[in-house]
């Protein structure tokens, strides 16, 4: 912890005062999904996109739309089907006959907040398009490269029990997602709470409480949060342990991992780690903030091996390993 980082500088606390009465205003309209409002505000103080896998009904959608709201940002959905082309996503040109001329029409990824819904359910053309446009913040139409806009988020979603028909997302485009959330059923209250929401039939409006400045502000804010230098070697150590697990009294993991996280994992991890001790109101990152975004930073990075499967054991399973043999600084 850095002496001087104790406390967020009197500008950067006040960002983390609106950021606060953001996720307020999403809970007032979104019954539990703590985890999944806390990611995609890391998402967006991160300026990473984020892959969401869970059951139909969870409020996936109703989740980031509130938060598109409530920041006053445009936000789209845009349902992926095994007949949907390139250009629908991104856009073409559109040739006119009163001039004689081409003009560009674009598509609906230009927005803040996209929602690829059931983003595996569309062909490989149509995930490279979206997912290169996630990665270089632009797309090209008839020659011409036009900057999409910022802020830019991609929320894409999965259907863990429906495969038939769909085509799986490659483990190098898997890698591109900041994180990979996963979405459970709420509890027994909040499944009470959002009955009586139902059965009132009126959703709450929600309120503008902050802009696309003040994110501005939070991400420049976001850089105050220190990292220490023991905490920088925990996270390398993390994802070098699902990398080379012998070396990290792991050996059992050798069989049960196929490939380890990417470099991009430990860049990953340091910036989500960091984004989520800001939400906490804290100027210094910890061990539990790493802990806290390990699993999502890294389930999407490990492959597993047939071993694995027939042990019926998941990347989480083996990330829980991971976090029990890495001496904790």
């Amino acid at each position: 912890m850095a002496a001087g980082a104790v406390q967020l500088s009197p500008q950067s606390a006040v960002v983390a005062e609106t950021l606060g009465r953001l996720r307020s205003e999403i809970h007032r309209v979104i019954v539990g999904q703590e985890s999944l409002i806390d990611r995609l505000l890391v998402g967006l103080l991160c300026n990473g996109h984020i892959l969401v896998e869970g059951v139909p009904g969870l409020a996936k959608t109703l989740t980031v739309s509130t938060l598109a709201r409530a920041l006053d940002l445009k936000f789209v959905r845009i349902q992926f089907t095994p007949d949907l082309l390139p250009a629908d996503l991104i856009g073409t040109e559109i040739f006119s006959q009163a001039d004689g001329r081409f003009s560009i029409r674009r598509g609906p990824v230009f927005a803040n907040l996209v929602l690829a819904d059931e983003i595996n359910r569309a062909p490989a053309k149509v995930q490279s398009a979206l997912l290169e446009a996630m990665q270089e913040r632009q797309v090209s139409i008839g020659g011409e490269t036009l900057p999409l806009d910022d802020p830019f988020l991609v929320m894409a979603t999965q259907n863990p029990i429906e495969q038939e028909g769909t085509y799986p997302l490659p483990e190098a485009q898997l890698d591109r997602f900041l994180l990979k959330v996963k979405v459970d059923y709420p509890s027994r209250q909040d499944e009470r709470q959002i009955l009586e929401m139902g059965l009132n039939g009126a959703m709450p409006a929600v309120n503008v409480v902050a802009h696309a400045i003040d994110l501005q502000a939070a991400r420049r804010a976001v850089h105050e949060v220190a990292i220490d230098e023991a905490l920088k070697d925990y996270i390398v150590q993390l994802v070098f342990a699902t990398r080379r697990p012998a070396a990290y009294r792991l050996p059992e993991l050798a069989s049960l991992i196929g490939y380890g996280a990417s470099p991009r994992a430990s860049i990953a991890l340091a910036q989500a780690s960091r984004a989520h001790a800001f939400l906490q109101g804290r100027a210094y990152t910890t061990p539990d903030d790493v802990k806290a975004l390990a699993h999502d930073v890294l389930r999407h990075r490990i492959v597993t091996t047939y071993e694995a499967e027939a042990q019926e054991l998941s990347s989480d399973d083996l990330i829980d390993r991971v976090l029990e043999g890495v001496d904790v600084p």
